[in-house]
């Protein structure tokens, strides 16, 4: 059985509260477009250009913003080469990887039953 919220909560009684850092945590690595670009960079490093392609619909705003976010937080590395032209790459960090390899069984079980709790809405 998984751990319980009550479980976590009694590690600290100011976990996932109002003012808790969890609640930043959680804002950047569930967001939308912060999960969907972790889950791209789960096959590997990745180029601007390769994110783009494989987080469709995300705005170049949205994705420098994202890639920003979670590179500041530790969970993504950004490294810039010094060529012509410009090639910078993004990869997961050791925390990085370690948050999907948490989080993939999450997806994957969305990606299993969202036709069907999509489609209750119907």
């Amino acid at each position: 059985m998984a751990v319980s919220f009550a479980q976590i909560r009694a590690t600290s009684d100011q976990v996932f509260t109002e003012n808790c850092p969890t609640r930043v945590v959680l804002d950047h690595v569930m967001s939308k477009w912060g999960v969907l670009v972790l889950m791209a960079l789960t096959d590997g490093t990745a180029r601007w250009g390769e994110l783009r392609r494989s987080v469709t619909g995300i705005s170049e705003k949205m994705l420098a913003s994202t890639l920003r976010t979670l590179e500041s937080d530790g969970i993504v590395n950004r490294t810039a080469y010094p060529e012509v032209p410009p090639r910078v790459e993004y990869a997961l960090t050791e925390r990085g990887v370690e948050l999907m390899e948490r989080m993939m069984p999450l997806m994957e079980w969305i990606a299993s039953n969202a036709d069907d709790i999509v489609g209750r809405r119907a």
